[in-house]
């Protein structure tokens, strides 16, 4: 008989169809987004801040915002998200400008680059291993990986974030233009020499 068998799970719900669903006030949709995703936002700000307590109140915010712009949707339409848009591109652009609106809001946000230099608020091995870039894949051991890490926080902030937003993230370049508010061949250079720069600082592991 044709058709998938009764046995076979159903496909996984897009991301949008979810949001959708949680704007017409089903709540359980928004818990499974936030299981999808809410790991991968964590590590993106924990890499931008360098605190795991500043990245856990500021993963709590942008979840915040997701709730409440998602909840606006039917009652204005415009103003929040919208199902032509990838909702991790969204998601990694509320995400973004809430780092932008914490470091606007610290006077000498520099300093943040001294906190945090414990194992407990860096973990080694948290980033993600999908970003495309041929040194993370081949990265196996936890000196390897906080050699990684280390090497990623050293990058200029621009850079950094560019290539968070591809490995934590999964963006595409288009997306990182979108979510950063810059061109596309600024996104594009970002990456590069982010990567370049990573290449060189690990040469021995590769």
């Amino acid at each position: 008989m044709p058709g998938a068998s009764p046995l076979t799970p159903p496909a996984e719900e897009p991301d949008e169809a979810l949001m959708l669903r949680y704007a017409a006030g089903d709540i359980a949709a928004f818990d499974v987004l936030y299981a999808r995703h809410a790991l991968g936002v964590w590590r993106y700000l924990l890499r931008s801040v360098r605190v795991a307590a500043l990245a856990d109140d500021l993963l709590q915010d942008v979840w915040f915002s997701v709730a409440r712009q998602g909840g606006a949707m039917q009652d204005t339409p415009g103003t929040a998200y919208q199902p032509s848009a990838r909702f991790r591109t969204w998601l990694f652009t509320i995400a973004h400008n809430r780092l932008v609106d914490h470091f606007r809001s610290v006077k000498n946000h520099v300093r943040l680059d001294d906190e945090g230099s414990d194992g407990h608020d860096r973990p080694a091995n948290s980033l993600a291993a999908d970003s495309g870039f041929g040194p993370v894949r081949q990265l196996q051991s936890r000196q390897q990986a906080a050699a990684l890490i280390e090497a990623v926080e050293q990058l200029p902030g621009e850079q950094r974030e560019a290539f968070l937003l591809q490995a934590e993230g999964g963006l595409r370049v288009e997306e990182i233009a979108s979510a950063t508010g810059v061109s596309f061949e600024t996104a594009k250079s970002r990456l590069r020499y982010a990567r370049n720069s990573l290449r060189q600082q690990l040469q021995e592991f590769t």
